[in-house]
């Protein structure tokens, strides 16, 4: 079951580090999930830090075990993931919550949270996957270089118990872990795109220090980005393109 245990940690570096050191030791059960009050080295995507005032939001890190997916199919484990955050999220900030590829969770054009997930491989064999997100939850301000941050307190007005919306999260997520099927697989990724922020909707981007305007029309089955630039379909790789935001 996803989310059991359900470990709540004072203070560490990283849940993601801390999951990590715990499946190295193999007395980890696939599942088991680690919330922290405060990280202070939390990871984000591509390298940077993620920082959270302490107790006010969540930190959760599961050691999820895909065996039912091949590693050709990895992406679909963070579609499963996204999805399952966004149900989260909608269930308590409502229908304007949508998912940024990759998957990144957000409402209206603001991002409520993040998701990074760490493969565990023994040779051709995906034996963990350390999913860690981390959500804005009782952030009253954020700092002038997260402009477009946003939490749920935010958004409802509402002071929430974090630990407990992160065993909530954990229920969701299960929800949509076991749908990881080859059955499922083509219904989990059109579903992942009908979220998807700016599907089929101009917006400007930048590439290699150029600013562009383009339009999503794709996600392909292994993750990779189809948008259209100037009449043209271009591919892009995780990492490959940042998305511009109105400030």
């Amino acid at each position: 079951m996803t989310g059991q245990p359900f470990y709540i940690l004072d203070s560490v570096d990283s849940t993601n580090n801390y999951a990590m050191e715990q499946v190295n030791t193999g007395l980890v059960t696939p599942g088991t999930a680690w919330f922290a009050m405060e990280q202070t080295a939390g990871k984000g995507t591509r390298g940077k830090q993620w920082s959270s005032p302490k107790g006010e939001n969540i930190a959760l890190t599961i050691a999820l075990q895909p065996t039912m997916l091949p590693l050709s199919r990895q992406f679909l484990l963070s579609v499963a993931v996204a999805l399952g955050a966004a149900d989260f999220f909608t269930k308590y900030a409502g229908d304007e919550t949508g998912i940024k590829w990759s998957n990144d969770i957000y409402w209206r054009d603001r991002k409520a949270a993040g998701i990074l997930i760490e493969n565990v491989l023994r040779g051709n064999t995906w034996q963990y996957a350390i999913t860690g997100i981390g959500f804005n939850i009782n952030q009253a301000s954020f700092p002038p270089h997260l402009p477009n941050a946003v939490s749920l307190r935010q958004i409802t007005g509402k002071t929430w118990d974090s630990a407990e919306l992160a065993r909530d999260l954990c229920r969701f997520l299960h929800v949509r872990f076991e749908q990881l099927h080859p059955a499922h697989y083509n219904d989990l990724l059109e579903e992942y795109k009908s979220k998807l922020v700016r599907m089929n909707k101009p917006g400007l981007y930048r590439k290699d220090g150029e600013i562009f305007e383009g339009t999503i029309r794709d996600v392909l089955p292994d993750g990779k980005l189809c948008l259209e630039k100037e009449g043209n379909i271009i591919q892009l790789g995780f990492g490959e393109i940042e998305f511009i935001f109105a400030r």
